[in-house]
């Protein structure tokens, strides 16, 4: 089968043998998504090696749970040891040998087919079509942040980051919050959030701060200068949400951390039923959010142009 491959620090478009792992199902997969960790990890983030891609939806193929062969799926990405006191309890998500599609220990979702634990895997909706369950992953990591921090209607509330996760995040939470503000540096993205009700802020503008800090402030713009940013424009006893992962140290101001009392709260995956949910009642509109869909014989050049400066949702096609 044709896989995406990144490997001694080179990606390749390669024929590899199908693999089955026992005990695991097989998923024929239909659509991949290009995430800002995939491009993070073709610069050295996670030390990984092997075929790239965790968004995806699917066909599942073969399965320990005979129900679900033929299903349409998609899949949560960390499989853990299934023994572990965390696994046991049902957070295998924090398993500390847990492996995760394409990003840590197991092959990802930019081939023909992959493998995953059967009980990783949800039915997608019928009425929820690819190019939206594809957006099921990053968008249940939207979600995660509303079961981390509690947000009031009234509490102010800054998302960094104008990206493919910013945007997602800002959806969600300005569904909780009635003062939140998207900021970003792309006039065309940020006029893609207020076509959603969003409020925008160019950041630039914000640099230089001198309005009313924010209560909480996620930061999601993939660079360690909006950690800086979050941390000049939280207010004092007010919480930063750390979304970003990228390769490379980023520099935190211990101090005013200290000094403020503010609370950091890191997050990243969240679970799937949420997400679908919310794709389901029609309550997050992706589909602004593509930029371009490739197949998956062209995913260098794929990963290429969703690594462009301001590109979007970049998906890829087997």
């Amino acid at each position: 089968m044709k896989a995406l491959r990144f490997e001694s620090g080179s990606l390749k478009l390669l024929e590899v043998p199908e693999r089955r792992i026992p005990g695991e199902a097989l998923v024929r997969v239909v659509l991949g998504g290009i995430c800002s960790t995939d491009l993070h990890i073709t610069r050295g983030y996670a030390a990984f090696s092997g075929t790239l891609g965790h968004e995806f939806v699917g066909v599942v193929e073969e399965s320990p749970d005979s129900s679900q062969i033929g299903k349409r799926v998609v899949g949560e990405i960390n499989a853990g040891c299934g023994e572990c006191d965390l696994c046991l309890s049902g957070d295998s998500r924090h398993c500390l040998r847990r492996t995760v599609l394409g990003i840590h220990g197991r092959d990802g979702a930019f081939a023909e087919f992959l493998n995953l634990p059967s009980h990783n895997l949800l039915t997608v909706p019928d009425s929820v079509s690819d190019r939206q369950a594809v957006f099921t992953e990053p968008l249940a990591a939207a979600f995660e942040i509303l079961t981390q921090v509690n947000i009031e209607a009234s509490d102010r509330v800054a998302v960094i980051g104008d990206g493919k996760l910013g945007q997602l995040i800002a959806r969600v939470l300005s569904r909780v919050s009635r003062n939140l503000t998207l900021i970003g540096k792309h006039d065309q993205k940020l006029q893609l959030a207020r076509g959603a009700g969003i409020r925008t802020a160019q950041v630039a503008h914000v640099q230089s701060f001198g309005g009313d800090p924010f209560d909480i402030v996620v930061e999601a713009s993939g660079s360690p200068s909006g950690l800086n940013l979050a941390q000049r424009i939280v207010r004092p006893r007010g919480t930063i949400v750390l979304k970003s992962t990228f390769h490379g140290p980023s520099e935190i101001d211990a101090s005013s951390i200290v000094v403020n009392e503010v609370t950091l709260v890191g997050s990243r995956c969240g679970r799937f039923a949420p997400a679908l949910e919310a794709l389901e009642n029609g309550e997050i509109d992706i589909e602004p959010l593509i930029a371009r869909e490739y197949s998956l014989s062209d995913g260098v050049s794929a990963i290429t142009e969703a690594a462009r400066p301001g590109m979007l949702k970049v998906l890829l096609a087997p």
